[in-house]
C-alpha cells in the first residue's frame, strides 16, 4: 500500500499529461502558443518531483531520464492527435530541462527539515 501511496501521484499526473495531448490543436487556445516551451518544462518539472518523490533519494536522476523518456512518448503519441504536430524537438528539449528542474527541486526540498533546519 505505500508504494500505491508513493506512486498514485506521478502515475495521475502522467494520465493528465496524456490527456491534454489528446486534445486537437484546434481546441487549444493560441494564447499558450506563445508560452508552449515554459508550460512544457512546467508540466514535466511536476512530473519529475513526483516520480523522484516515488523513486527514493537514490535514484532521483532516474526521475530525469523517466520525465524525459515520457515526453518522447507525449510526442510520439501527438502525431496521431488532430492539428498538433508532435516530435517537436524543441519541446522535447524542455521536457528534459523541466524534468531536471523538477528532480533537483525534490533533491533539494527532501535536504531541509521540517522544522527549517538543513539535513546532513
Amino acid at each position: 500500500m505505500e508504494n500505491v501511496k508513493r506512486w498514485l501521484p506521478a502515475v495521475v499526473w502522467a494520465a493528465v499529461i496524456f490527456v491534454a495531448s489528446c486534445t486537437p490543436g484546434d481546441n487549444i487556445d493560441s494564447r499558450l502558443s506563445a508560452h508552449d516551451k515554459i508550460i512544457h518544462a512546467s508540466i514535466y518539472a511536476i512530473l519529475a518531483f513526483l516520480v523522484a518523490r516515488a523513486l527514493g533519494a537514490r535514484r532521483w536522476w532516474l526521475a530525469i531520464l523517466i520525465g524525459t523518456l515520457y515526453g518522447v512518448s507525449d510526442e510520439f503519441h501527438q502525431t496521431f492527435t488532430p492539428g498538433r504536430s508532435g516530435n517537436d524537438l524543441g519541446d522535447l528539449t524542455a521536457d528534459f530541462i523541466g524534468s531536471a528542474i523538477g528532480a533537483a527541486a525534490w533533491m533539494l526540498l527532501r535536504r531541509w527539515r521540517p522544522d527549517g533546519t538543513k539535513s546532513a
